[in-house]
Formats: structure tokens, C-alpha cells, sequence
């Protein structure tokens, strides 16, 4: 959550120090070169930021930290509330150094609620949120979405909090406390469809009928799978017309928008049964002619072959110093004045601490201190 969040400031030219401990962020141990903390998730996430390894258990090494954010617009920080405070890294504490300071909370719960500082990742996000349970209703049993959705939604809504506290101190001088908390935010996320008509009671149903239909897949053609989506009047009058249809174009349970929400379950079995009668490609024609959307399934190494990703460069080359030749992700972004870049390729633990204590004031005699004391390394 917050190495995605920070990725993307680093990415929109924000100079992001990132503070590891002497051991490293666990997700430097994750895939192929794991064992040398250089995995794939830390290259994807930590490019462009300044890395700093600390020991926080040390007094020495919290004072570098407060040095450090004294220099600094704003703090993030991933760690539960209790914790945080034992190190002495509240919001009280660091304000005292920093009075101006964006402190921000990424936080499993909010702080004040009875779950507030029990342990929280993913998973157990998925779990709590209801999008485990409703994934029951197609797979007949809770099942975690297969992408860590959690995390990375929560990571962008802290980034657009961020940004927004940001500019509330450039216009003011003003800093605040923020806390990103992922049971909320993934149930305000998943709700926006899903509160459905108890909008108006708790005693209605509840749920988007239409995406928990079973019957919402990517359906079968003569030679693979196709997603189909006619979505309003136009595309489903047209639709019915390309499959010769009239019947269906005539029957007042597909005529409307709320028609069709009624009957879902009796349209998705049609789509299906029409769809399977001809190849993917017959339909990519016929639809994409219609302006009905459409599109194939591509699986995962597909998509670094795809002749739209690849016109718009969203894989890049990038040359590492230690890892050799990486592929990157860029921002999916564009700006007409700013755009978003990629800066170093992320780095070994402690790779900027040297630099970054220089940078702070202190000198060679005292970096050499610190690391004797295995308050800092220095990669």
C-alpha cells in the first residue's frame, strides 16, 4: 500500500526518501532474486525514490529519522498505531519537530474503531470487505480476488489524500494528520454499486444484480472467448439486429435499461448461446463495426505483446546497475506539461543513506559512528 502509493508520487517528480530497515522491505525477498533482496515487486515499486536503512529501535537511527523529516513536505508511514507510537513517531512527536508536516497513517482501520490496531493485510482485507464473500456466488466458495486489490487500491487513494494535503498546505502553510485506512476505504470501494436499493433501507436487497450474475463471464466462441458487452438502447437494438434477431429486439423484457436490470439472468443465457455460434474474431468485426463493445481475453503474457500497450510504451527497457536488463511499467498517466517519469531503477538496502545523511549535514566522521553503532547501513 504505501510503496505503491509512494511509486506513484516518485513517478509525478516527488524526491521520496524511503526509510528500510537494516533487513529490508519484505517484498525485496519476494520471486526471482529474492535471496539478494532485489525481487520483482521491490524493482516495480521502489524506482525513483531515495533509500535509506535505518534500525528505528536505535535512538540514533530516530534521530537521523527526525532530521530527516524536518526537512521533509510530508511523512508516510504503514504501521499500526501502537507501534508507531512506541518509536516515538505519532503525529505529536513529529509535529513537535515539524510543525507544517503532512502526516499520514496508512493503517488497516481507523485508529479510533475497536479494530484499530490489530493487524492487517490483504488477504484479511478481502475477507472483511465482502469481496471474498461475493466472489462465492460464481466460484460456490470465498475466494480472494487474484491481484493484491486491497493493497493497491488503498495505495492510490492514499497517493490522491496525499496530493490533496498537499495542496491544502501550499495554499494555507497548514499541515495535518491523515489516516488511509483499508477496511473503510475497501468497503466505501466496493459499495459504490454494491449498497444497491438498501440505499433507501436496510431492509431492501442488496448488491449490483448485474455483475453477480454467474452468468457475467467472458463467453465461449467456436475458437475461444470473447467479453461482449452491449449496454444501452443502441447497442442492444443493434446487436439484435446483427444476429437477425427481431424477436428479441421486440421482447419488452430487453427493450429498457430497467427492463434488462430486471432480467438478467434470461439475457446473459441469450448472449451466451448467440456468442458460442460463431469465432472470436467474426465478433471482434462485427461489433467493433457497431460500435457495441468488445474485446478478446488476453492472459498475462499476452498483454506484454499487445500491439496497443506496445505503441504507447507502457513496458520499458531499463538498463539496472546490478540487476542487468529489467522491464519497467511506466505511468499510465500522460500530461500535456508534467509528464510522469521514471527515475533510477530502484536499488540495494541502504542504497542512498550516505548521500542522504550528507545531504542532512552530517558528516563523514558521524555516518561512520552511526553505522558502528548499527544504528544506519549504507549500501
Amino acid at each position: 500500500m504505501g510503496p505503491y502509493a509512494m511509486q506513484v508520487m516518485a513517478d509525478f517528480g516527488t524526491d521520496v526518501i524511503k526509510i528500510e530497515s537494516p533487513d529490508g522491505d519484505i517484498m525485496r525477498h519476494v520471486g526471482k532474486n529474492g535471496g539478494h533482496a532485489m525481487g520483482p515487486i521491490h524493482l516495480t515499486l521502489n524506482r525513483g525514490k531515495r533509500l535509506v536503512a535505518l534500525d528505528l529501535k536505535k535512538p540514533e537511527a530516530r534521530d537521523v529519522l527526525m532530521k530527516i523529516i524536518g526537512g521533509a513536505d510530508a511523512f508516510v508511514h504503514a504501521m499500526r498505531p501502537k507501534a508507531i507510537e512506541r518509536l516515538g513517531l505519532d503525529y505529536a512527536s513529529v509535529k513537535a519537530t515539524k510543525p507544517d508536516i503532512v502526516y499520514c497513517g496508512a493503517y488497516g482501520y481507523a485508529a479510533d474503531g475497536p479494530y484499530g490496531d490489530e493487524p492487517a493485510y490483504d488477504d484479511m482485507i478481502q475477507g472483511l470487505c465482502g469481496i471474498a464473500d461475493i466472489a462465492s456466488q460464481l466460484a460456490g466458495e470465498p475466494r480472494f480476488f487474484p491481484t493484491v486489490i486491497a493493497d493497491k487500491v488503498c495505495g492510490l487513494t492514499l497517493a490522491y489524500a496525499l496530493l490533496a494535503a498537499l495542496l491544502h498546505k501550499q495554499r494555507t502553510g497548514e499541515g495535518q494528520q491523515i489516516e488511509v485506512p483499508m477496511f473503510e476505504t475497501m468497503v466505501q470501494f466496493l459499495m459504490v454499486e454494491h449498497l444497491g436499493d438498501c440505499t433507501f433501507g436496510r431492509d431492501h436487497e442488496i448488491g449490483y444484480a448485474r455483475v453477480l450474475s454467474q452468468l457475467r463471464k467472458p463467453h465461449r466462441t467456436t475458437d475461444g472467448y470473447v467479453c461482449a458487452l452491449p449496454y444501452n438502447d443502441k447497442n442492444w437494438r443493434d446487436f439484435f439486429r446483427i444476429v437477425d434477431r427481431p424477436d428479441l429486439a421486440a421482447d419488452p423484457r430487453f427493450s429498457s435499461q430497467t427492463a434488462r436490470s430486471q432480467n438478467y439472468e434470461v439475457l446473459y443465457s441469450l448472449l451466451g448461446k448467440i456468442l458460442a455460434e460463431k469465432s472470436t474474431g467474426y465478433w471482434l468485426e462485427k461489433l467493433r463495426a457497431a460500435s457495441i463493445p468488445v474485446a478478446p481475453v488476453l492472459g498475462l503474457k499476452a498483454l506484454l505483446d499487445d500491439q496497443h500497450l506496445n505503441a504507447v510504451g507502457l513496458f520499458q527497457t531499463v538498463q539496472h546497475p546490478s540487476e542487468g536488463q529489467i522491464t519497467a511499467i511506466r505511468s499510465p498517466i500522460t500530461f500535456s506539461a508534467t509528464p510522469a517519469q521514471m527515475g533510477k531503477p530502484a536499488g540495494t538496502i541502504g542504497a542512498d543513506t550516505l548521500d542522504v545523511l550528507q545531504g542532512f549535514g552530517y558528516s563523514p566522521s558521524e555516518i561512520d559512528g552511526l553505522v558502528a553503532k548499527g544504528a544506519i547501513l549504507s549500501g
